[in-house]
């Protein structure tokens, strides 16, 4: 064996067990009690626990966006991943107008394999589905990238869907096992919203939220689910931050529709007071952060699986590129970091009581493996699986600073947060890639992994 990680309690999705892992390859070869073999590098996890590597479902690596272009590079992003438990990450590759999905996701991948120091899957965000588009969706698939995400919103940018292409989508999906993802807020209740606060000087980053507040998610979250139920297809609804939309959701998988919901970390933890701040811009994010019976409705998601997957929508700009909308938040970049922050919060918040340690590795690990087709290779910690692998701390007192992240963003929104225990090792198909507070891996030693379609 080349890596044997001892005297540590296994946390998985579903159990909470002491034993030794043993690593050949690259991949879990054992489990059990007093594994020995010489040869073997011995890491000691005692009074640790040890969890399989984190996969953020949804990132905007070098995204052009706003104006600019999301301030984390490919290798940047993966550092940060790396240092914050995350072994594998889903970006999204944007499909501009004439381009072919395989196509738009080869130059990403171009893009990406020199940089990425965590393996690396895709979704591809379509924005011109004509009928060659369309018949692309089984190559797709066969080809690893089963995953299509559609906005219902973002129309003056050029990347919106009208209902006609969603419901044709969804069809098209059902067909060949892909999965529809949605970004769900109604554009024309938020451009009436922004133009009347404008026309008054009502240009602070409070009126990003009162333009797109609960009701505007949540009526597209409803419209979403109604066309995916007519046609019973699976749907997956990314960055839901509002309560009215997941009880939509739970209604909807109460009656046995194969509907996802993914929520973020910064709806768990801030709420839109945030927007009241000087700096408030910083938290610009479409969907904007909601308030807190929102905010108490998704934890309650969570612990009850009506929220499949938390994952991040990392997509963060530098400080100078936010100020563009200090006097008009119609010009702040949308989106928030968080690819550092994701298994370092929500274990912080099993640690202290708040949902189990399973729970976490189920909504950021495991449901996101067994959502996207690339179960058991990752999300688990079971013979055959990558040793993607992390030793936690629950003893570890950590304060978020920029000073401490590993990205490449002049800020962090997380300032000042105080986590009860911290990651102190993270493994790469049994590389080590992050070491007390250190990243100790290299570009490009992440690896595409293809994901199977919808079963």
């Amino acid at each position: 064996m080349d890596l044997i990680i001892k005297n540590g309690t296994i946390i998985t999705a579903t159990d909470t067990y002491k034993a030794d892992i043993g690593v050949k390859d690259g991949k879990i070869m054992t489990i059990g009690m007093d594994i020995q073999d010489d040869s073997a590098k011995v890491v000691d996890a005692s009074d640790k626990y040890v969890l399989p590597g984190a996969i953020d479902a949804h990132t905007h690596l070098e995204m052009p966006f706003g104006g600019t272009t999301s301030a984390d590079s490919y290798e940047s992003g993966t550092r940060a991943a790396a240092c914050g438990g995350v072994t594998t990450v889903f970006d999204f590759v944007i499909q501009r107008k004439g381009q072919g999905l395989i196509e738009a996701v080869e130059g990403r991948k171009e893009l990406c394999e020199p940089q990425a120091c965590v393996d690396y899957a895709f979704h591809t965000a379509i924005t011109d589905l004509t009928p060659k588009v369309l018949d692309e969706f089984q190559k797709s698939v066969d080809y690893g990238v089963p995953s299509f995400k559609l906005f219902m919103v973002y129309k003056k940018e050029g990347l919106m869907v009208n209902d006609g292409v969603l419901l044709t989508a969804l069809k098209k999906s059902k067909e060949v096992g892909a999965l529809i993802a949605v970004h769900a807020e109604n554009p024309d209740l938020i451009d009436i919203r922004i133009e009347e606060y404008l026309a008054v000087g009502k240009t602070s980053a409070w009126y990003h939220y009162l333009s797109r507040e609960e009701f505007i998610e949540a009526e597209a979250i409803k419209r979403a689910i109604h066309w995916a139920k007519s046609v019973n297809a699976p749907l997956y609804i990314v960055h839901l931050a509002c309560k009215e939309g997941l009880d939509e959701v739970t209604k909807a998988r109460d009656e046995g529709y194969k509907i996802y919901a993914e929520t973020c970390p910064q709806y768990l933890y801030f709420t839109k007071e945030v927007y009241k701040r000087e700096d408030g811009r910083n938290w610009v994010c479409s969907p904007p952060i909601k308030g807190k019976e929102s905010q108490e409705a998704l934890w309650s998601g969570i612990k009850r699986g009506d929220i499949s997957v938390v994952a991040t929508d990392h997509c963060p700009f530098q400080s100078y590129e936010k100020d563009w909308g200090k006097d008009d938040f119609t010009k702040i970049p949308n989106g928030c970091m968080g690819i550092e922050n994701l298994y370092p919060y929500l274990l912080s918040e099993a640690n202290k009581g708040r949902i189990s340690l399973n729970k976490v590795v189920e909504v950021c690990s495991t449901n996101v493996a067994k959502i996207f087709g690339c179960s058991p290779q990752k999300g688990a910690i079971s013979v055959g699986s990558d040793a993607d692998i992390v030793v936690y701390d629950p003893n570890k007192e950590f304060v978020i600073t920029k000073d401490n992240m590993h990205s490449d963003v002049d800020y962090t929104i997380w300032e000042g947060v105080r986590l009860r225990g911290y990651p102190v090792m993270t493994f790469l198909r049994g590389n080590l890639v992050y070491d007390n507070g250190k990243f100790v891996g290299k570009p490009g030693q992440g690896q595409f992994i293809k994901c199977y379609g919808q079963k």
